[in-house]
Formats: structure tokens, C-alpha cells, sequence
């Protein structure tokens, strides 16, 4: 199992400490350092950043949302990354949720599997630096009867195949995930209740003739160092509700569909219609804080060693680490710590 960290969010006041972060990760010798966007900041002009002013640690996107973007773009964002990194970018991508992809975007959430998996075989193709022409149900082109023509990329990536990632929640996604990605970039993933997931992953690799061989399974797990780890847990508290209570409608919410099936029905429920009542503390208190040891790594080194045993023995191949909510100089702290009890578990790669 290898280290990655997850930046989160540009543009929220911490864009220093977080490159900061980003190149201690490197020196640290994490694999993969990854940058999110929603309707905010976007990833490419951070990953290019972080690039940059790093040497050999990975930049991936978590992800480039598939609504922002036509295929061939990203295709050329990815081709570019990669080059300007010098063969280090990962293309993470996902949906997004249909406020943002509706709201933000004025892209109809529907049929998003189907959207999906037109959009990867895009992407593939163009990458290939094969003509794209393409007649799907969500994406046409050229054009018919009209002046363009099947064209190729002329960037040059550096490698030849640049690895995709699917941000997938729900059972048919994460099928197709297993199906047509490369990587799973996973949230509020949990030893216990991981195992149904990565078995809907394995059925869909199963599809296209392969098996979870080689296949990388990337949670972004917060992680908070200390004595005691329940009051950690109250550090994460915040971000727990704003995913579980906050992101997406009442009907549309797939991390409070989640916490569902991990068995937090009622919880998830409470801890909702407080969020969506704006009374954030008090959604806050009412993640469980089993939900919350599940999918964090919590305490002192030698508890997060034990969990990180767990995770690794879950089939979890990248283990991303997200020290959120905490000042610079304790994050360092815990990227340090997250390699020593890596070492300590014995399970690093």
C-alpha cells in the first residue's frame, strides 16, 4: 500500500500551506498528491502549480468533473499535464452531483453511467492520438454534414497510456468503474463495509476480462493525530456533515445514501435535516462516531498503524491521506506520522 494526500479545495484561504503540504508529501516520498474542484477553483491550473514545484511525487485529479468539459478537452488537459509534469499527472473523473452539474454547469444530470462511459471511450481514443470520431447516445462528432472533420491530438503525452480514475459511490458506478477504469477513487471507505463495494468493482473488471490485479483502490481517509482519539474524531465532525448532511438534496444526496448502507440510516437522516435547517453544529454532533473510526484514521501511530493494516488487508492499494481542518505545522505532522505508522503496519510498498 503506498501514501497519497488529498489538497481538497484551492482558492479557501490555505493555497499556501497546501502546497506546502504538497512538497513535503514529496520529499516524505508519497506516490500521488490530488486536487478537487467543484464550482470553484479549477484542478488543472493547481495540478500545473504543483507540478511545477515538485519533483517526483504524482498529481492526479479528484477529480475533473465530466459536466464541465467536453471529452476532447480533457483529453488535451490530460496530454498536457502529463507532458508538462513529465509523465506524472493521473486523470481522476467523475460526474459531479446534479446541483452542481445542473446548477453550476447547465448540463442535465441524466443517464450518467451511460454519459460515462462515452466520455472514457473519448478520452482513450484521443489519447491513443487516433482520429476521433465518435456516434454515441450523449456524444456525436464530428458533427454530421457539417465542415469539421475527424481530427487528432498533436500533443504528445509523455507516457503511453495515462491512468483514469472513477470517482464512484453507488453499486451500478462502481461496476463500471471496475469495467473501464484503471483506479477507483473512493470516500468514506470503511474496512468492513468496503468489501461489497470492491466486489461490485471486481464484477466489472470481470466484464472486460481482467481482475482487481493491478487495479488502484484510492480512498481519501482524513486523518487526525492524538493522544485521544474521539476528541480527533470531533476535528473531522465538520466535514463528515457537510458530505453526509449537506452535499446534494434531500433526494439526491449519495454520501448520505452511503452512510445508509453502512447501516447509519437514522443518524444520516438526523444529521440531514439539521444540515439542510443550516444548524451546523448540530448536524455535526449527530454523525456517529462509529461512522466517523470507520472511515478516518484517528489516534496516536500505533492505532493508525492497526487501521491501516485493516485498510490494506480491504484491498485499499493507495491510501490517501487528508489532514483537513488543521493548521499547517500539525498537517506536516500528520503526513510524518502517516509514513511511521505505514512502517510501523508493515504493509508499504
Amino acid at each position: 500500500m503506498r501514501l497519497g494526500l488529498n489538497m481538497g479545495y484551492w482558492g479557501a484561504g490555505n493555497d499556501a500551506a497546501n502546497l506546502e503540504l504538497a512538497k513535503e508529501a514529496d520529499r516524505l516520498g508519497y506516490s500521488v498528491a490530488w486536487v478537487a474542484e467543484a464550482y470553484g477553483s479549477d484542478a488543472p491550473t493547481v495540478l500545473a502549480w504543483v507540478a511545477a514545484q515538485t519533483e517526483r511525487i504524482d498529481v492526479g485529479s479528484a477529480i475533473l468533473q465530466i459536466p464541465a468539459r467536453r471529452p476532447t478537452m480533457t483529453a488535451m488537459t490530460a496530454a498536457t499535464l502529463d507532458t508538462l509534469s513529465n509523465g506524472r499527472f493521473r486523470l481522476g473523473l467523475g460526474v459531479s452531483g446534479p446541483q452542481v452539474s445542473e446548477g453550476w454547469y447547465g448540463v442535465k444530470f441524466d443517464k450518467p453511467l451511460a454519459r460515462t462511459r462515452e466520455y472514457v471511450d473519448i478520452v482513450r481514443m484521443a489519447l491513443r492520438r487516433e482520429r476521433v470520431s465518435y456516434e454515441g447516445k450523449h456524444f456525436l462528432q464530428p458533427i454530421p454534414d457539417g465542415p469539421g472533420k475527424p481530427l487528432k491530438l498533436t500533443v504528445h503525452p509523455v507516457r503511453e497510456e495515462i491512468p483514469i480514475y472513477l470517482a464512484s459511490i453507488g453499486p451500478k458506478n462502481l461496476e463500471l468503474t471496475g469495467e473501464i477504469a484503471d483506479g477507483w477513487l473512493a470516500i468514506f471507505f470503511s474496512p468492513e463495509h468496503g468489501k461489497e463495494s470492491l466486489e461490485l468493482i471486481s464484477k466489472g473488471r470481470a466484464k472486460a476480462g481482467k481482475t482487481l490485479e493491478g487495479f488502484d483502490v484510492v480512498p481519501t481517509t482524513p486523518i487526525v493525530v492524538g493522544d485521544d482519539w474521539r476528541k480527533a474524531a470531533d476535528t473531522v465532525r465538520p466535514y463528515a456533515a457537510l458530505y453526509v448532511g449537506g452535499m446534494g438534496s434531500r433526494e439526491q444526496n449519495f454520501y448520505n445514501q452511503l452512510a445508509c448502507r453502512m447501516g447509519y440510516e437514522k443518524e444520516a437522516a438526523e444529521c440531514q435535516d439539521l444540515y439542510l435547517a443550516k444548524d451546523y453544529a448540530g448536524a455535526a454532533a449527530k454523525v456517529p462516531l462509529g461512522f466517523i473510526d470507520d472511515t478516518t484514521l484517528l489516534g496516536p501511530k500505533e492505532r493508525i498503524a492497526e487501521k491501516m493494516q485493516a485498510l490494506a488487508a480491504a484491498g485499499v492499494t493507495t491510501l490517501t491521506v487528508s489532514p483537513i481542518l488543521q493548521d499547517l505545522e500539525q498537517a506536516k505532522a500528520a503526513l510524518r506520522t502517516a509514513v511511521d505508522a505505514l512502517d510501523l503496519a508493515g504493509v508499504g510498498s
